[in-house]
């Protein structure tokens, strides 16, 4: 049963709403194809993933000013031209595949999930994809947000609480009211140490068929509510 006095959910979305990694392998493959470029696509958007939270962290120890996710991404592009050896690509061809994040499709319950849940509830995006990253995805993929909430509108990555914080302040609620849904319990853990109410959502192929690659089992997770997908969770919320 859902939670009493729920009035927003906000999502992570990279992983949790949309599948970052098939998006990611494609336009490497299409851009790998124009310019004759051999490369394991699907090692490289795991090594790329790979580099997300070692580039948050450089911005969260103040080693470097606040950068937004294509800033971010793009450094670590370069990092992994040089280490797979790739020197065929342009800048614009370096431009256009970091542009790759803001081109993800959603899972398949995705948007009826989220559609359904709208019903009921506020939703909106609470990602460390910076607002215009979101907005193009949203546009590109037909997501129904209600709301597009950023990590970057606190100045914090995720899962510094000054980004859950904000998104409640915006949202003109209390942190109570709130219902953070991801599928990484890191994300779920820190929206719970400063109030909010959490829901984890099983996303198994979030990195591929790749047994190394675990993924957090539903039973394992401290979230209020567990479900299978965005559909599973409107059901589960009575919606």
């Amino acid at each position: 049963m859902a939670p009493p006095d729920i009035d927003a959910l906000v999502f992570d979305v990279f992983g949790t709403v949309v599948d970052w990694r098939s998006g990611v392998i494609r336009d490497g493959e299409k851009l790998g194809v124009k310019r004759d470029v051999d490369v394991d696509w699907a090692a490289f958007a795991d090594a790329w993933r790979d580099e997300y939270q070692p580039s948050m962290d450089r911005v969260r120890e103040g080693d470097i000013p606040w950068r937004n996710l294509d800033a971010l991404h793009r450094d670590s592009l370069e990092t992994l031209l040089d280490r797979f050896g790739i020197e065929a690509f342009t800048e614009s061809d370096k431009e256009w595949l970091t542009g790759a994040w803001h081109r993800l499709d959603p899972w398949p319950d995705s948007i009826p999930g989220l559609r359904r849940l709208r019903a009921e509830y506020l939703v909106a995006t609470l990602s460390n994809g910076h607002v215009r990253l979101l907005a193009n995805m949203a546009k590109r993929a037909g997501l129904p947000w209600d709301i597009i909430l950023s990590a970057e509108l606190s100045g914090h990555y995720k899962p510094a609480e000054e980004a859950y914080l904000r998104a409640v302040e915006l949202l003109d609620v209390t942190p109570d009211e709130v219902m953070m849904v991801a599928a990484h319990e890191m994300d779920l853990e820190a929206a719970s140490e400063v109030g909010l109410r959490t829901a984890y959502v099983h996303r198994p192929l979030e990195w591929g068929s790749n047994e190394s690659r675990s993924t957090n089992e539903p039973s394992n997770s401290t979230a209020e509510i567990v479900a299978d997908d965005l559909e599973d969770l409107a059901v589960v919320l009575d919606v």
